[in-house]
């Protein structure tokens, strides 16, 4: 089929040129004798400009019609700055309608006002929204970066199994019953985690995969059920090592996406410190409006509340916000409160505004006036500013004030609006947390992070306060990757598989194989599964992760569009070896 070039690659430059596009009918306007359409296809959009001696031939021609049009690029004789092609026209000379279509059920452009429910059911119609297009290929020019850049780094791309064995120490597994060994199953990889790391001891040394991922986890803005990893693995190396990979990484991608030089080093805070400033593992460092402590000026208080808080061993933290006192009535900081109290367990908000030089505020008159003056000072509080405090247990007060910071920097404007992009790794976390559910301790990265090697005589004496070799890293408060420095002492393994309640065998029976591979020389080795479709967003400046994903699921996993998940009929079960419960 003939076609010159792409609709919105057309310039100034070309008038006088003969041309033959074909594109959908984005828009059509009768004017008289003149009709005039937008014709559309992936580079972009044109104005097409029919006479009476054409018109006639696309009357009945509507909104997603397909055209192909031959006919000379003119300038226009007024032109339109909202489009790159808005200096010129072509005058149609030959038209034929390719195919016709029935009028769309969703409003095909980037305003759109379609529910988005709607455009999920057609998203096949939806993905023609330019806006959605562009993200597509944002996303194919990311792909092939980190192809180009780990190539060049000596990595090699190999793919892993889809269909492995369900190791359940981390989300839920999503299940794919075998038709040959009726009662045995499939797991879709929650990562390739095991995979990558037998790739090291098989002496692969550096590898990567573009890596399709499934969790069966409660769902939310920034995450789907099957998501993409660009993964990566590397032996004979340390946190540096690694650091310095994604890096070089990075800088590719936003030079070659964005044009922006990123900063020659990512900045990097451990993870205490990180929740004792920010409140969150993952801060956005756009914005200040980090935790001031109040401890030292409150010690010797006889207001009761904030006196048995330090007694119990608790802390008191509170936020400074300029210029916002006159932002927030008493009913606005109700519904503060309550955001805190149903959100982070904190049993109450306290606030202070700074107005016309005094201090006022719901805990003004329980503190005295010695105690007034040592904040306003401490706080270099001036005129408008808002203070929020909380007095309760340090990660209450962290977890509260961290939602409270992100909560206020939107509603404020805090957060910057030219294009910034602030990296920063988060490093030394946790090894375990306490499962109340399984009453033990668990890996909180997952068993095979190393930990700190001062650490380690902590694993059974002291294992709420082991710090693992494990970090992220965040970009813009989305947490885009998370790695770590692997185990490979068999020794070490073991004590942490003792640690979290695992016996020998029961470690066999998960991850069987995997250990087995230890006793062959294992290489110290570690790496990283950066999040595709977060970073995407941040790079096309959207919040929702269905704008980055061709064909995503709604927030309950459902796919609109095909139906799915559906029932299957009764000989398919049949064959599984399973019976459904009622």
């Amino acid at each position: 089929m003939e076609r010159s070039c792409g609709n919105g690659t057309l310039r100034l430059s070309d008038v006088g040129k003969k041309v033959t596009l074909i594109g959908w009918v984005s828009r059509r306007r009768n004017f008289g004798q003149l009709v005039f359409i937008d014709l559309r296809d992936r580079s972009g959009l044109i104005q097409v400009v029919f006479d009476e001696t054409i018109s006639e031939q696309i009357k009945d021609v509507r909104s997603e019609y397909i055209l192909q049009v031959t006919g000379t690029i003119e300038k226009r004789g007024e032109a339109n700055p909202k489009m790159p092609t808005g200096e010129i026209e072509v005058k149609a000379e030959e038209v034929k309608i390719i195919n016709s279509a029935q009028t769309p059920p969703i409003t095909i452009s980037d305003d759109t006002d379609s529910l988005e429910d709607t455009r999920l059911k057609y998203r096949y119609l939806d993905l023609r929204r330019p806006i959605l297009q562009q993200i597509m290929m944002l996303r194919h020019k990311v792909c092939m970066i980190a192809r180009n850049t780990l190539d060049a780094e000596g990595f090699v791309e190999v793919e892993t199994p889809i269909l492995a064995r369900s190791t359940p120490e981390g989300a839920r597994d999503y299940l794919v019953p075998s038709r040959i060994y009726n009662g045995k199953f499939w797991a879709l990889p929650q990562s390739p985690q095991i995979y990558k790391q037998l790739l090291m001891i098989a002496g692969m040394e550096r590898y990567f995969q573009i890596a399709r991922c499934f969790r069966d986890e409660d769902l939310r803005a920034d995450r789907q059920p099957e998501f993409t990893q660009i993964d990566i693995e590397m032996s004979f190396v340390n946190e540096d090592d690694v650091f310095g990979i994604v890096e070089k990484l990075m800088k590719d991608i936003f030079k070659g996406i964005k044009n922006y030089e990123l900063e020659d080093h990512f900045i990097s805070i451990p993870y205490a410190e990180c929740m004792s400033r920010f409140g969150s593992d993952k801060p956005d460092l756009r914005y200040g409006n980090e935790i001031i402590y109040l401890d030292e000026l409150f010690k010797d208080t006889e207001f009761t509340v904030f006196k048995n808080v330090l007694e119990n061993k608790g802390t008191i933290g509170a936020l400074k916000f300029e210029n916002a006192a006159d932002q927030y009535s008493r009913k606005g900081l109700d519904k503060l409160q309550e955001f805190v109290k149903h959100g982070f367990n904190a049993k109450a908000l306290a606030y202070l505004k700074y107005e016309n030089n005094e201090l006022s505020g719901s805990i003004f008159k329980a503190l005295s006036e010695q105690e007034h003056q040592a904040l306003i000072e401490h706080l270099e509080l001036k005129n408008n500013d808002l203070v929020l405090v909380i007095a309760d247990q340090a990660k209450v007060v962290q977890s509260a004030l961290g939602g409270l910071r992100v909560r206020l920097a939107h509603e404020l404007n805090i957060i910057p609006s030219e294009e910034q992009y602030k990296f920063l790794w988060v490093t030394d976390f946790p090894m375990f947390e306490y499962s109340e559910e399984e009453g033990r301790y668990v890996a909180s990265h997952h068993p095979f992070t190393a930990p700190k090697e001062e650490d380690i005589d902590k694993l059974f004496s002291d294992p709420a306060n082991v710090s693992s070799r494990a970090y992220d890293l965040v970009l813009n408060g989305y947490e885009l990757l998370s790695g770590s420095i692997r185990i490979h002492d068999q020794e070490l393994q073991e004590k942490v598989f003792e640690a979290i309640g695992l016996t020998m065998e029961e470690a066999k029976l998960r991850f069987g194989f995997f250990l087995d591979a230890f006793q062959y020389g294992t290489p110290p080795h570690g790496g990283v599964g950066i999040g595709l479709e977060r970073l995407i967003m941040v790079l096309a400046g959207t919040e929702n992760i269905r704008d980055v994903v061709a064909f995503p699921t709604t927030n309950s996993s459902l796919d609109l569009m095909s139906e799915s998940p559906n029932v299957v009929d009764q000989k398919q079960l049949d064959v599984l070896g399973i019976e459904l419960k009622k």
